[in-house]
């Protein structure tokens, strides 16, 4: 399994609106062979950031959903990026 997780940094003024153009790209995403979970969320304390975590069956199914990046109108809101993918052996359900 690879999960990827991290943050986006946008201006707070426009975080809503990166937040729509993203709606398509979750709800495909989540429609996209090999993906466990897709998730963009504003964060609760920091109106300029941006929240991800994705988890994927393999490196694959990332590579192959992932493509060219993001669109050229996202690309011109993001301000700034700290995004990791780790690979996991084991999965241990909490609940």
């Amino acid at each position: 399994m690879v999960i990827v997780s991290g943050h986006l940094r946008v201006d707070p003024q426009r975080r809503a609106a990166y937040l729509a153009t993203c709606a398509p790209v979750v709800e495909l995403a989540r429609g996209t062979s090999g993906c466990l979970d897709f998730a963009l969320s504003a964060d609760l304390v920091d109106e300029g950031r941006i929240n991800i975590l994705e988890r994927w069956e393999s490196q694959g199914a990332v590579d192959a959903f992932r493509g060219e990046g993001v669109g050229d109108d996202q690309s011109s809101m993001i301000l700034g990026a700290k995004v990791s993918e780790y690979d996991t052996a084991a999965e241990r359900k909490l609940s």
